[in-house]
């Protein structure tokens, strides 16, 4: 519970929280450690859906809204929601349905990186591109950066 409510988690990464949280427990006991059996793992975690306090659906988009207003683009998200056990077609899913504009993200992020105006030599625009990248902007929206900076 108290994991629960610090933030939301995942199913899987709960799973490995608590895990974790048996083996310390046993290890500061001194005792030998003795996995939690899988079928009492699933039972938690099926009332922990069942009761609202878990919610892959709910999780993910918590997270891709936290993660875009912390500038990172939709390929860094979804790497890291792969992490948290989160599957593909949800993320593809959570991913479409998001009302952020990650073009909007990438440009604030420049330009808060860069300062206002954008560089416009190469060298200086190969720079910034490179740094959206790394934080997992596509092209087409590093792109969108550009051009709606000329205009």
């Amino acid at each position: 519970m108290r994991i629960l409510s610090q933030r939301d988690h995942s199913r899987e990464e709960l799973k490995r929280k608590l895990q974790l949280s048996s083996q310390r427990a046993a290890y500061l006991q001194q005792q030998e450690n003795t996995p939690i059996p899988d079928e009492l793992l699933e039972k938690v975690l099926d009332w922990c859906q069942e009761s609202g306090w878990l919610n892959d659906e709910r999780f993910t988009e918590r997270f891709i809204q936290s993660r875009a207003r912390k500038g990172y683009g939709p390929q860094r998200v979804r790497m890291e929601l792969q992490q948290k056990g989160i599957g593909r077609d949800e993320i593809n899913q959570a991913l479409f349905d998001t009302e952020v504009d990650w073009s909007q993200c990438a440009a604030d992020l420049a330009k808060r990186k860069f300062g206002e105006p954008l560089p416009q030599t190469w060298t200086e625009k190969s720079k910034v591109q490179r740094f959206l990248m790394s934080k997992g902007f596509m092209m087409e929206d590093i792109q969108a950066v550009f051009r709606n900076s000329d205009d």
